[in-house]
């Protein structure tokens, strides 16, 4: 640990180069923040596209600290928090786009509207792992395809970070789930309560036959992207069926979806983060995920190797080859 006025953080100073352990000022709390001792980062693919200068979007100028989610224990609040107090053990997606720092240092100052208390039964690496995860398999799940039980619901990447929360999530609301996922990882999908099928032994039509009778699927959510969400537009049903994707980006033909009558909504996670719009939401929807976490509802899969900031870029490269589970530096401890 540094000093009062410093603070140890991995900084990025220029596309594909290395996450550089270096000292920074560390920062004060303004109105509406809450300064965290950050005990754990959670790593997404899209944190190791801003490093390779492909993440655009993500509109995250250099030299930069990278890292979206964090877990850790608020150390003081500025003025106008009124729902944490020093001591609490939060969580939340907090920067690393748009040029708000990140994760990937010891300390960080947050808009306090993004946080939640983090679910007492879990572990500060196990809920580092949720933040961007459930954020974005709400925002398909509920926000926009407003999954109802008794529904069946597929999940394309049912095995994946988004993914094996979104069945998660579906599950508890009561849905049938069903999770495409390759031949390896068939257990994954079971395991958190999906059926799960084999895309590469199966077309959409045969199982959308087996599954459906034919009908399709009310809900199908995309978190695959590419090729996959032609796939949803096949899988639906006809006039009430809903497809949602969070990685639809090209050029796509609406035409099955249009033959079906269908409808397709979008799912855009960073939106709060990039406009400032629509933050409180984001942690409504945490303090939904700490009610499932602690009801039992809600378990992240966690990669099986641990990291630190000294081994960080190690932490990307395991994300880059596809890493299963989700990969999380370990800040503390």
């Amino acid at each position: 640990m540094s000093g009062n006025h410093t603070m140890r953080a991995l900084v990025l100073s220029e596309e594909n180069g290395p996450l550089q352990l270096t000292e920074i000022a560390r920062p004060e709390p303004r109105a509406g923040e809450a300064l965290v001792r950050i005990h754990a980062s959670g790593v997404n693919p899209l944190d190791t596209k801003i490093r390779a200068g492909r993440g655009g979007h993500a509109k995250n100028p250099l030299p930069a600290v990278l890292g979206m989610d964090l877990t850790g224990v608020v150390e003081s609040v500025g003025p106008g928090v009124d729902d944490f107090q020093i001591g609490d053990e939060v969580y939340g997606m907090t920067g690393g786009v748009a040029g708000i720092p990140g994760t990937l240092a010891e300390f960080a100052a947050v808009d306090a509207r993004l946080l939640a208390r983090k679910p007492a039964n879990l572990t500060m690496r196990e809920a580092a792992a949720l933040p961007l995860v459930f954020i974005t398999a709400w925002e398909g799940v509920v926000d926009q395809a407003h999954v109802q039980a008794g529904q069946k619901v597929l999940i394309h990447g049912g095995a994946g970070g988004v993914g094996h929360v979104a069945v998660q999530l579906a599950r508890a609301l009561g849905a049938e789930v069903f999770a495409t996922v390759s031949p390896q990882k068939k257990e994954i999908a079971e395991r958190f309560g999906a059926t799960p099928i084999d895309y590469k032994a199966m077309s959409v039509e045969e199982y959308v036959t087996v599954y459906t009778d034919g009908e399709g699927f009310d809900v199908v959510y995309d978190t695959v992207g590419g090729t996959t969400l032609d796939d949803t537009f096949r899988a639906v049903k006809t006039y009430t069926g809903h497809a949602v994707s969070c990685l639809g980006r090209g050029p796509y033909d609406l035409s099955p979806l249009s033959f079906r009558a269908a409808t397709y909504s979008a799912v855009f996670t960073l939106l709060p983060l990039l406009t400032g719009k629509g933050r409180a939401h984001h942690g409504e929807i945490l303090r939904e995920a700490t009610k499932l976490a602690e009801a039992g509802k809600l378990t992240p899969l966690l990669n099986e190797r641990r990291f630190t900031m000294e081994t960080a870029m190690d932490a990307h490269a395991e994300v880059e080859k596809g890493a299963l589970g989700k990969v999380v530096v370990e800040i503390v401890g």
